[in-house]
């Protein structure tokens, strides 16, 4: 049976024990850092379901029309109904709309032009975690850390903002260390890195 000078002892050492595994813990992570440019020059916006297209048909206003892709990934306009729309630009949804119009209207020429929406899910920037406003965003081009930050409003006062980490589905899941409490708390701009479409930014909560 424990006496009280020996329980008190005990539960010093444990004390003892267990605050430099905190520490480290907090101190460093595990993943390497984030490369700072990380975008493509290349890239092009993949359209999703829920997305809004306007289809411009040049000299046919009367079948030109603004649409919504549907939750199977199809578009539904005049003179044509469920076109697979989702995972293709908006370049190449208009060369299939012209193909299916070609049958009715002699050379149609289309545009398709992104009213609105956030991508496919293969696509969306994800921030879970310890965020003020955890939410899926539609990806930009160039667009970084920063930029995330601002849209869901910063990190909260129980986040461990420096062991936050991304998670780049785009390079077979791997895992880098970002620095949001110094990026966004200090100010340190040396922290502010790119982001790439598909990314996960996971932000762990503090030890304490």
């Amino acid at each position: 049976m424990f006496t009280s000078d020996r329980l008190m002892s005990t539960l010093r050492l444990l004390a003892l024990l267990l605050v430099p595994i905190a520490f480290a813990g907090c101190a460093s992570s595990p993943y390497p850092p984030a490369p700072t440019q990380a975008y493509s020059d290349d890239y092009n916006y993949i359209l999703g379901p829920g997305d809004s297209v306007s289809i411009v048909v040049w000299r046919n206003p009367e079948i030109s029309s603004t649409v919504t892709i549907r939750p199977d990934g199809k578009i539904t306009g005049t003179l044509f109904e469920d076109l697979p729309a989702a995972g293709r630009d908006p370049t190449t949804l208009a060369r299939e709309i012209e193909q299916v119009l070609g049958k009715y209207i002699r050379d149609p020429i289309v545009t398709v032009i992104v009213a609105g929406g956030i991508g496919p899910y293969s696509e969306q920037i994800r921030v879970i975690g310890e965020a003020a406003k955890p939410q899926a965003l539609a990806y930009k081009q160039k667009m970084t850390l920063l930029d995330v930050m601002i849209a869901v409003g910063g990190i909260t006062d129980f986040a461990d903002g420096n062991a936050a980490s991304i998670l780049r589905t785009s390079e077979g899941d791997k895992q880098y260390n970002v620095r949001l409490k110094d990026l966004i708390r200090r100010g340190d701009v040396s922290a502010n890195v790119d982001v790439k479409p598909g990314d996960i930014l996971v932000i762990p909560q503090s030890w304490f």
